[in-house]
């Protein structure tokens, strides 16, 4: 999965005032985009060293592999030599990592977004400004603190007999199978969110539902939660025209993966196919 990239680390711990070194990563934003660079299989960031201006402003983000990652607070800037600005989905298909460098951007646009969707206080109007000690936002006015979101969400791995329920997504231009997903609504858990996603998507009842792994996942700022449960009573699926364009039941030797490993998705199916599967309580 994308942060599986032993034996390098991504450290997030929270270093206030830090300021980069020369071989320091760091992350230009315009739009929906970053900046990025390099080839197929060897995409890179710029560096400090990189770039000649002494009047950018840099917060600092994590650090991987002790290398430095920061956000630059300019947005807009024109592309450096050999760089170019592309989305996040555009960079893991057609670049298509190192797999630590795709961890490193998607994790760097969950923080980028939370520090631009906070940059005003929500009760007050106030500017935040960062904490002394911790991550998080603090109002200059009111005191109100902001923490990182981080959006809980399920997949569903649904079993029957030798079969597993992949789906296809209505509206997305995404041509193989996927696992039911969801976004964990309020005061709910993530099994009873589990068994809603499935019977909103599919009509069909679920029992057994236990937890396999979890992911986090920085395009949407979700953690991702994933369970494997069997289908309860009746197989057949009434689909949501809405939500999916296709839902089957798969034997385990006909499972095609996604493109990557990058996804808990994909790796649970993968696991299925190959009856790795944590068994029935």
């Amino acid at each position: 999965m994308i942060h599986e990239i032993s034996p390098l680390h991504l450290a997030n711990e929270y270093i206030p005032n830090a300021e980069p070194w020369k071989d320091d990563i760091i992350i230009f934003v315009k739009g929906n985009a970053l900046m990025v660079g390099g080839s197929k299989g060897a995409m890179c960031f710029p560096k400090r060293q990189d770039i000649r201006s002494n009047q950018l402003e840099y917060q600092y983000l994590f650090s991987l592999a002790g290398h430095g990652v920061y956000y630059a607070q300019k947005r807009n800037m024109e592309p450096l030599p050999g760089f170019s600005y592309m989305t996040l989905k555009e960079m893991r298909w057609q670049l298509q990592g190192p797999q630590a460098n795709m961890y490193l951007v998607y994790t760097a646009w969950h923080l980028i977004t939370w520090y631009e969707d906070n940059r005003f206080c929500g009760r007050c109007g106030h500017m935040h400004a960062p904490a002394a000690r911790e991550r998080a936002l603090v109002c200059d006015n009111c005191g109100h603190v902001v923490y990182p979101r981080i959006i809980p969400a399920v997949v569903a791995g649904v079993i029957n007999g030798d079969e597993i329920l992949l789906t296809k997504y209505a509206n997305r231009d995404v041509p193989f199978y996927a696992l039911v997903a969801g976004f964990t609504e309020i005061g709910e858990t993530l099994e009873e969110c589990v068994a809603r996603e499935v019977m909103e998507e599919t009509g069909l009842k679920v029992k057994n539902i236990r937890y396999y792994k979890s992911q986090p996942w920085g395009s949407v700022q979700d953690l991702i939660v994933g369970f494997y449960c069997e289908v309860d009573g009746d197989t057949a699926i009434h689909m949501d025209k809405s939500e999916l364009k296709e839902a089957v039941w798969v034997k385990r030797a006909n499972i095609q993966g996604q493109p990557d490993d990058w996804s808990l998705t994909h790796h649970m199916m993968m696991t299925f196919k190959e009856g790795r599967e944590p068994k029935s309580c």
